[in-house]
């Protein structure tokens, strides 16, 4: 399973490794800005993508946008995960397939949890 993470501030890895997520199965990779967002998704080709709303120099909601407007291969889940539900509910009207605080990730069903 291929992560992506466009994350400013907080260490998602991190969170996921403390929340039980089994990282052996898992090729994760963080960015901590959205510079050059789509050739840098493009690249990766992620299965899961993980969006934050606040984020320099980007937002969420429009690294989504350009993403879905593009020819780049959507990930199989695109995560909304910020701090602010409203962020991550205008994340999910545009096309996101879950939007959850992000300190909650760790909880989704989607991750393989550690033995």
């Amino acid at each position: 399973m291929k992560v992506l993470a466009f994350e400013d501030s907080v260490d998602i890895e991190a969170l996921l490794v403390s929340g039980g997520v089994d990282f052996s199965k898992v090729n994760f990779k963080q960015h901590w800005d959205s510079i050059n967002h789509l050739e840098r998704i493009n690249s990766f080709e992620p299965d899961i993508l993980m969006l934050d709303h606040y984020m320099p120099p980007t937002k969420g909601l429009s690294v989504l946008r350009n993403l879905l407007s593009s020819e780049i291969k959507r990930p199989q889940i695109i995560i909304a995960m910020s701090s602010a539900s409203m962020a991550n509910d205008a994340m999910v009207k545009l096309g996101a397939d879950i939007g959850i605080i992000k300190f909650e990730v760790p909880n989704l069903d989607i991750w393989p949890a550690q033995s």
